[in-house]
Formats: structure tokens, sequence, C-alpha cells
């Protein structure tokens, strides 16, 4: 199994779709609210979003889309990443609600060689996220460096010899 890719294994306009998708469930979206000291009630008070909001009901907090949208995209982008240089941008473009599913795919913008080190190279990409009717919910563009394969050191360590049973 791929798990990310080498400067060479990129090519500008290829699109990455992301699967599975993910199903954000109100326990998911408290707990990142929580580990994150984001204790805005429009996250995590229901009569406060059913009172006062336009919406009617919690929205789910756009750093964890962005988060799981991220997460998503590893094994197709960055898995083999030396660094995630930047992310250029980030919109979050329409509201995810507790039991939306989101889908992401990643399209590669631009990649060029490093400058300065031979072995690697950088690769711009835009991931967008969408929820299971089709909405786009979240953009974002990031810049990753990675190594060439000629440089590239072992692949990662391979599943564990099992010792036989006593």
């Amino acid at each position: 199994m791929q798990f990310g890719r080498y400067y060479e294994e990129f090519e500008v306009g290829a699109v990455y779709r992301h699967w599975p998708g993910k199903t954000v469930t109100e326990y998911d979206d408290h707990l990142f609210c929580l580990l994150t000291m984001n204790h805005h009630p429009l996250h995590i008070d229901a009569h406060y979003a059913e009172t006062s909001t336009h919406f009617k009901r919690n929205v789910v907090v756009g750093n964890y889309i962005y988060s799981i949208l991220l997460g998503m995209s590893v094994p197709d982008v960055s898995g083999k990443a030396i660094a995630n240089l930047e992310v250029e941008s980030l919109r979050h473009v329409a509201p995810t609600f507790h039991g939306d599913t989101i889908y992401g795919e990643t399209t590669v913008l631009d990649k060029r060689e490093s400058e300065s080190k031979p072995d690697r190279g950088v690769v711009s990409v835009e991931t967008r996220g969408y929820k299971q009717d089709g909405t786009l919910v979240c953009v974002f563009r990031r810049r990753v460096m990675v190594p060439k394969k000629e440089f590239a050191g072992p692949e990662q360590p391979s599943f564990p010899e099992p010792k036989p049973s006593a």
C-alpha cells in the first residue's frame, strides 16, 4: 500500500480523492472543542444554538473539519513529507453539522525542486472538503517538502515477523 509520494510521483493537475469519508459526531466536535479550549456556545451549547443562532443547531468547529481533511490527505500527499511548510490559505465555505459526512480531494497545483538541497522538492496542493450532498465546506492550500526517490532512505518498516508461540 502506498503511503505518501516522492517528488517525482507528483504531477501538476493530478487529483487525489481521499476515502473513506468521516461522519462527524457530536462527541467528536465537543471533544475537539474541549481539547483546544474553544468553549464558544455555538459549538457546545445546544440550547444557545437553538435559541440564539441563524442555524438553530450547533455548528461543528471549523478547525476540526480542516484537521479531518488534512489527515485524510496524508496517505496521498504528505505521507513521505520531510516537512509541511505552509498553509497558504484556509476558507470555511459552508457550515457543517453533527451527522454530516466529510469527503476530501486534493489537486496538485505546482511543484519545484529545492534551490538549496538536491534531495527534495516542494509541492503545492489545494484540498477541498465536501459534505455528503456535495456542498463544498472547506478549502485550503498548502506547501509540502517531499524527498526525491533517488535520495530516499529505506521505506517504512514492514510488519514485524510473528514469533512462533511456545
